[in-house]
């Protein structure tokens, strides 16, 4: 899930904080869309955060025996997350994502969105939280 909204939620507690991801792999990355197809294979698990933070970890190691060494890594039923990839799956998913994300205006990655409005602020938990904290946890 990454520090910053570890942190958030740290500060907020789990019962007022909602993390939504939604795939936005970039056209000019040709790896990007399989990598986002390999996090819904390992979400279908229950194992989303953990697969990301490792893809996160790893941008430049994307190939397809990559994502499968980062699946088997954390676990993963493997033939189920290969059959998943084998079979797109998740292709369409992905490709919802990106729709929901462009029409909202999204242009690179990493955005955040705070209850529907772009996020632009300091990229810290202190930060976030305190925001977060005035506008919407009155």
């Amino acid at each position: 899930m990454g520090p910053l909204f570890e942190g958030v939620i740290d500060i907020l507690g789990k019962d007022k904080v909602s993390i939504v991801f939604k795939h936005f792999p970039l056209g000019f990355h040709d790896k990007a869309q399989l990598a986002a197809e390999a996090s819904m294979a390992a979400h279908s698990q229950g194992k989303f955060w953990e697969y990301h933070d490792l893809l996160f970890a790893n941008q430049k190691a994307l190939e397809r025996s990559q994502l499968e060494g980062y699946a088997q890594q954390i676990g993963l039923d493997m033939a189920k997350f290969k059959a998943s990839l084998d079979e797109g799956i998740f292709t369409e998913r992905v490709k919802e994502d990106m729709a929901v994300c462009q029409k909202a205006g999204v242009r690179g990655t990493p955005t955040i969105f705070v209850n529907g409005r772009k996020y632009e602020g300091e990229r810290e938990a202190p930060a976030m939280a305190e925001l977060l904290k005035k506008e919407f946890l009155k």
